[in-house]
């Protein structure tokens, strides 16, 4: 009977040994897996980013990498459980406003070291602002797409404009000849009232610069604050002299465009996303410029939304995932990640696009300044976005409410903000 404990005691003591070991064999096994997961849209969008990852795994025979592809509606609702629970090694998301809310709650790796060990503090500095949250870089820039004004070359010489406007003074002038040769200069969506959104970013960078811009966005100043009605009143004039088409409010994005392709309409400020859609005989027709210049001494920002990789706090293979991200941050893959989702490279040093109208757009991008903002409801939380869009649309529906929109606007954001 004495004997029983001892036995008893060493099968336990086995099966803990047993357990021991059988835990150091799954974790060392964990060690050489590196979880990705990949939010896309499109099969060329899921091919591009399997090619890289299957580079990478030649590069790092000793890596397993498992990835998961998950639509983009859909893995912007699972990521936030992800990142709180079993988080994969890499996901892909935003920068701006959509990064700083996972950075703030600590979801998010502080990457500053990859920054300053990789040289991404030069090839991605026009990105650095947008990826960094309390000085420190929490995301690791793969791709973005300009904005700025498309047009019809054929319109403006039939209107006699002879070069694309820089300032605001040339860019008002084209407006006027265009309305006197009988074009509508400027077509807008409204119904989507995110391309409104377009024009307010545009109007306050140029007017305020990128600093005020995102203290707006954070929900720092008043939306009475007589910069933000400057804003308003600059768009106003626009609208008061009749250079948007009629109705604006009336027509999405897609039922714009044709006002374009048609030669009714000489301009629309859009993302170079919608290029592809382009029909082929008026291609050759459409150029594309950078916003124009309000206020010289504003320094020149622009609108840039950039898409980023991250590494998940509670990622167990971190040592992998470093490696990954910096392999994939390099000019080339950057440049092969940006023809396959039908964008730009974020990286300054990257080869130029072959597209005429990304060519341009690429330049615009690396060459800046004065910061690259996110786009209106990726800078800011999405119930003041929501509110403010809405709120543009009113404006446009009738400008003389000017006043009774922005009050409006204030008392959402002391609601939401509490400031």
């Amino acid at each position: 009977m004495a004997l029983k404990p001892r036995r008893i005691l060493l099968a336990l003591t086995l099966a803990l040994a047993a357990a021991a070991a059988g835990t150091s064999v799954v974790s060392t096994a964990q060690a050489g897996t590196l979880a990705v997961n990949i939010a896309f849209k499109g099969a060329s969008q899921r091919a591009v980013w399997q090619s890289i990852i299957d580079d990478f795994k030649k590069t790092h025979p000793g890596t397993d990498v498992k990835v998961s592809f998950v639509d983009e509606e859909a893995y912007k609702v699972q990521l936030p459980g992800w990142l709180s629970t079993v988080a994969p090694d890499i996901v892909n998301w935003h920068d701006g406003e959509r990064m700083a809310y996972y950075a703030q709650r600590g979801l998010f790796d502080d990457l500053s070291g990859d920054w300053a060990k990789n040289g991404w503090n030069d090839m991605y500095a026009s990105t650095k602002e947008a990826s960094s949250y309390k000085g420190k870089q929490y995301a690791a820039p793969t791709v973005y797409y300009s904005w700025g004004m498309f047009y019809r070359k054929d319109l403006f010489q039939k209107a006699g404009i002879t070069g694309e406007p820089k300032t605001w003074d040339q860019f008002l002038d084209d407006c006027k000849k265009l309305k006197a040769a009988g074009i509508t200069p400027i077509a807008v969506a409204g119904r989507d009232s995110w391309t409104l959104a377009g024009w307010f970013d545009y109007l306050d960078l140029r007017l305020n610069g990128n600093a005020f811009h995102q203290k707006l966005m954070a929900g720092d100043i008043a939306y009475t604050d007589p910069r933000v009605k400057k804003v308003y009143t600059t768009w106003k004039q626009l609208i008061d002299a009749g250079y948007f088409i009629d109705n604006s409010l009336s027509y999405d994005l897609d039922a714009v465009q044709p006002f374009l392709f048609q030669g009714k309409a000489a301009m629309m400020l859009m993302g170079t996303f919608i290029t592809g859609g382009f029909p082929p005989n008026v291609k050759p027709e459409m150029g594309y410029f950078q916003f124009p210049i309000i206020d010289a001494n504003v320094p020149t920002a622009e609108d840039g939304p950039v898409e980023s990789l991250h590494i998940p706090s509670k990622a167990k293979n971190k040592a992998d995932a470093h490696a990954f991200l910096a392999f994939v941050q390099t000019p080339e893959n950057g440049a092969k990640l940006a023809a396959g989702l039908g964008s730009l490279s974020a990286n300054s040093k990257s080869p130029e696009p072959e597209d005429p109208i990304s060519k341009i757009g690429f330049q615009i991008l690396a060459n800046t300044k004065g910061g690259i903002a996110q786009f209106y409801d990726r800078d800011m939380t999405k119930e003041m976005a929501d509110e403010g869009m809405k709120g543009m649309q009113q404006f446009v529906s009738d400008p003389s409410k000017l006043d009774d929109v922005l009050a409006q606007l204030e008392q959402t954001r002391k609601r939401i903000y509490k400031k």
